[in-house]
């Protein structure tokens, strides 16, 4: 009984999960049903990594779709997945410094002033897709999928229901605002009749996940190393407030060099089958907070669940009828989010804008991220995330101090 009470909490989880684990991949054109192994997958591989220790679940990471459509739009798929696995390299690279020399040297090289305008770039540099989409029309806004009214109606009754729901829902409910705006969105998109269901009746109900191997470009790699940043840092806040919830120090055992090897080697794993990359979800932390569920073990079901759950092909299928303007109206608040993540950076660190130094840093990550700044040598380009990264690091490490920080 004990077994099947746990089993049931950890399904429960993964429904908390679910909105936003499906999302990433919908937004991106990646398999939905491959998110699912592969969320399952790296979840079982961070409890291995970090023993059992932190009830935490692993799944598709928010940072890594724009730079994830960018890449498929320019590299393609399998190209954008090697970059990827770069990325999650990246966090072996940061846990094995960590092991070695502490956390101090995260501070010096990724301070507030280089991470905030990093994650506002993610968030921003997209922006136009997002409107796009919630007018009806591709990514690009080349072709015309949903007549423009009507698809304003779907767009902004998914974003305004997400909004509500984040802002008014109380206990478990306030946890899922994407799922509820998925859902009034496809009613109001099956009351106007622009559904196609073909894509469900032609899929078979037990199916293998198209699974995509990766393929390794530099420009891609390039691209993605950078974007590690972000996650990384939002990893470590969320080892944080999972340790404020448990009331236990997952910093200190199993050890930041733990959960972040745990983090990278899930985010390797799951772009080796085709997957989204991996990262710790904080509404599962909610929902831990909720129910008071501390048991790790209840993890391990709610992997073993999604794993399940990949192989049911009508559902991937289903998955893939969410018109673009539910998608599109949902992404409006997403992006921006992410972007207000890195404002929060900035001002919840105290970054002194009339700081000469620091007004640098970030004026020139921002234009050259959000402007589409390329430098190139030869074949070999840097251009967006990647370049505004590294400029944002280079510049911190170069320029110096005020003088009052220096001293301090």
């Amino acid at each position: 009984m004990k077994n099947i009470a746990l089993a049931l909490q950890g399904a429960q989880m993964l429904f908390v999960a679910f909105g936003a684990l499906v999302l990433m991949p919908l937004l991106t054109g990646l398999d939905t049903n491959v998110a699912l192994f592969t969320a399952g997958i790296g979840t079982l591989l961070f409890q291995l990594i970090t023993k059992r220790q932190i009830p935490i679940f692993l799944a598709s990471s928010f940072a890594f779709i724009a730079p994830i459509m960018y890449g498929v739009q320019t590299w393609g798929l399998p190209s954008t997945m090697g970059g990827l696995m770069a990325a999650g390299a990246v966090y072996l690279m940061l846990a094995s410094l960590i092991k070695l020399r502490g956390d101090n040297f995260i501070k010096r090289l990724l301070p507030p002033v280089v991470v905030g305008p990093v994650i506002i770039v993610i968030g921003l540099g997209l922006a136009p897709v997002a409107v796009n989409m919630a007018l009806g029309k591709s990514g690009d806004g080349s072709l015309v999928l949903v007549e423009q009214n009507t698809a304003l109606i779907i767009s902004l009754s998914a974003l305004l229901t997400t909004v509500s729901v984040a802002i008014f829902a109380k206990g478990i409910v306030k946890l899922m605002p994407i799922l509820a705006g998925i859902l009034v969105g496809y009613g109001l998109s099956l009351s106007f009749g622009i559904v196609d269901f073909s894509p469900v009746t032609a899929a078979s109900w037990i199916s293998m996940p198209n699974f995509v191997a990766p393929e390794f470009n530099w420009h891609a790699i390039a691209f993605m190393i950078p974007v590690a940043i972000a996650p990384a840092v939002e990893h470590i806040g969320d080892i944080l407030a999972i340790s404020n919830v448990t009331g236990k120090d997952f910093l200190k055992k199993p050890g930041l060099h733990r959960t972040l090897a745990g983090d990278g080697v899930a985010t390797i794993a799951a772009s080796a089958f085709g997957g989204p990359p991996n990262t710790t979800y904080s509404e599962v932390t909610g929902a831990v907070t909720l129910t008071k569920s501390f048991n790790p073990v209840i993890m391990t079901y709610t992997a073993i669940t999604a794993i399940i759950l990949a192989f049911i092909g009508k559902l991937g299928a289903l998955m893939q009828t969410i018109p673009v303007p539910v998608m599109g109206g949902i992404m409006c608040l997403l992006f921006g989010s992410i972007a207000a993540v890195g404002l929060n950076a900035l001002i919840k660190n105290n970054v002194d804008l009339n700081e000469p130094r620091n007004l640098c840093i970030v004026g020139v990550t921002l234009v050259f991220g959000i402007g589409g700044m390329a430098f190139g040598i030869g074949s070999f380009s840097l251009t967006g995330i990647s370049l505004c990264g590294i400029v944002a690091i280079t510049m911190n490490l170069l320029l110096p101090m005020p003088k009052e920080e220096a001293t301090a």
